[in-house]
């Protein structure tokens, strides 16, 4: 099981879905996790349930440059480093393409596209002064299979994967490691829309939806040493759903 002891690990998006399972996860193998979410009281609510001894809360919105810049300078401040960033954060509108409109678009791309630069842009500075660090991108199988009504959201998510990879070869030689997950169905709110899960996912080789822990168990590879030769790595997490 990966050990996390002592290390720092920013997560977007942690008070919910995902971001939550990640956060809770990564906790309970000794990290101290940096709740990040637009509401200050969501990210209070998520540290106070873990435990002021494994997280800290700090508002976070991942389309704003000042609220990233506050976070990453409050943390350098208070736990002088920053080992791990996992930007989890992420928004998806499903319509047909005739029916996407400009604002759903830039919505998409600030959260899914602009979050991650800002974030990647944010922390890699301190990352090069540590000479290392892990930076974690929860992406989507929609950046290579799409599914129906989501050709904005594809696009924006296809975009982060050539970003991780071309800073991945420009940060290795930093000591900072650059890598992606790709969720596929996985039983979140968004994911859902809070209704019961689909039937179709009966359908996936393993027969079911995913749940979040099991992006957590990869997020934690990813954010130990255990994964010390990988960058530029894409794991996929979807039951098998993208093989047929």
């Amino acid at each position: 099981m990966p050990d996390l002891t002592k290390q720092v690990v920013l997560i977007t998006g942690a008070n919910r879905g995902m971001g939550r399972g990640i956060a809770e996860h990564l906790a309970s193998l000794g990290a101290m996790v940096i709740v990040g979410a637009r509401s200050y009281d969501n990210a209070q609510e998520l540290a106070a349930a873990i435990g002021e001894e494994h997280a800290y809360p700090v508002e976070l919105d991942v389309t704003k440059q000042s609220q990233w810049t506050a976070a990453v300078e409050e943390i350098i401040d208070t736990f002088g480093k920053i080992d791990v960033l996992v930007n989890n954060a992420g928004s998806l509108i499903r319509k047909p393409f005739k029916d996407i409109t400009l604002d759903d678009y830039q919505d998409m791309i600030n959260v899914n596209q602009l979050g991650v630069f800002m974030g990647m842009q944010t922390v890699i500075p301190h990352m090069e002064n540590q000479q290392k660090g892990s930076i974690i991108n929860n992406v989507s199988i929609s950046a290579f299979a799409p599914i129906g009504h989501s050709s904005a959201y594809a696009a924006t998510k296809a975009s982060v994967v050539a970003m991780s990879k071309a800073t991945a070869i420009e940060s290795g030689p930093k000591g900072i490691r650059v890598n992606m997950i790709h969720p596929g169905g996985i039983e979140t709110e968004m994911a859902t829309e809070n209704k019961e899960v689909p039937s179709s996912y009966d359908t996936v080789p393993l027969g079911r939806i995913g749940q979040p822990i099991e992006i957590a168990h990869a997020a934690a590879f990813l954010a130990s040493d255990e994964s010390s030769y990988c960058t530029g790595t894409e794991i996929v997490v979807d039951g098998g759903l993208t093989i047929g």
